[in-house]
């Protein structure tokens, strides 16, 4: 992979239509304003994609359709499974389709077991040649992986080159993980870009994340790729309020997808049962937070 994998790489929503049938004609456009917005790439088929919601069958058009509109720029695909027999078969798939690299969680565990996970990780290297993206997400796998454990992964598995790293606090998590590895993992953080400035400030590449408004994550990273880590703040502090409201836990995705509706870029803000919609009142909300950014 490039070493120019950094910045902002966009977590795709999955576009439903009234009846949570599958709404491939909106993807394009998503992928669209990804290019537009500067990201570097996107994320397909993420847990905020809602992957574990979709059959098999329109997991692979889901890719399939985001590859071909990308048209070469980068692909990240998600493979998470609860067994890692499940997870190869995806990850095969994701090579086959074109993925410029996997996104992969550890299975959800019910008590954490190190060993198994690297061996989880290690299975899937040995399947494809793809770069690995480990997703640290304790909050839905159950497993908390501390900053050794990456070390280990990136000393052990030529493969597994980054993580994404949603297990608040994230920033001095991002520090440890770097002082441990060096050059050896590249971080990003997550969690709709909530603690992006304070991420960026302690070494991560940039943010694999989903916040309906691209474009400003893009230019916060721009700002402190140049230096300006004052208009990186400006920018952060400004659009906060806004991104606070997003992530708000049960309703983020319902929320987000009221926004990706409202923009236009896709035909319904639906999420699929048992997902939460967003109500009402959240939407206007939503858009009052919209109107006062002139967004």
């Amino acid at each position: 992979m490039s070493n120019d994998f950094h910045g902002v790489h966009w977590m795709l929503a999955t576009p439903f239509d009234e009846k949570e049938e599958l709404d491939t004609d909106s993807i394009p456009g998503l992928v669209e304003k990804a290019r537009e917005a500067g990201c570097k790439g996107v994320v397909a088929l993420g847990m905020m994609g809602e992957a574990h919601r979709l059959t098999d069958r329109e997991a692979r058009l889901v890719a399939e359709t985001v590859v071909e509109a990308a048209d070469g720029m980068p692909v990240t695909l998600g493979t998470s499974a609860p067994s890692t027999m499940a997870a190869i078969a995806r990850s095969k798939e994701a090579q086959e389709l074109g993925a410029t690299a996997i996104m992969v969680a550890s299975p959800p565990m019910a008590r954490s077991n190190l060993d198994a996970v690297y061996a989880h990780y290690h299975r899937i290297a040995e399947a494809v040649d793809l770069p690995i993206i480990v997703q640290d997400y304790p909050k839905i796998t159950g497993v908390h992986m501390p900053p050794e454990f990456f070390a280990r992964l990136a000393e052990g598995i030529p493969s597994v080159q980054y993580c994404k790293i949603e297990a608040p606090p994230t920033p001095p998590k991002i520090s440890a993980i770097l002082q441990l590895t060096g050059d050896r993992l590249t971080v990003f953080g997550g969690l709709g870009g909530l603690f992006l400035l304070d991420e960026l400030v302690h070494g991560a590449a940039g943010a694999m994340t989903g916040f309906a408004y691209p474009e400003v994550l893009v230019e916060i990273c721009r700002h402190m790729d140049e230096g300006d880590r004052a208009r990186a703040e400006e920018v952060f502090y400004r659009y906060l309020p806004l991104i606070l409201f997003e992530v708000q836990e049960g309703i983020d995705l319902g929320i987000r997808k009221a926004a990706l509706c409202h923009r236009g870029l896709i035909s319904t803000p639906k999420v699929r049962h048992p997902g939460a919609q967003a109500s009402e009142s959240i939407v206007k909300e939503l858009l009052s937070h919209i109107e006062r950014l002139a967004l």
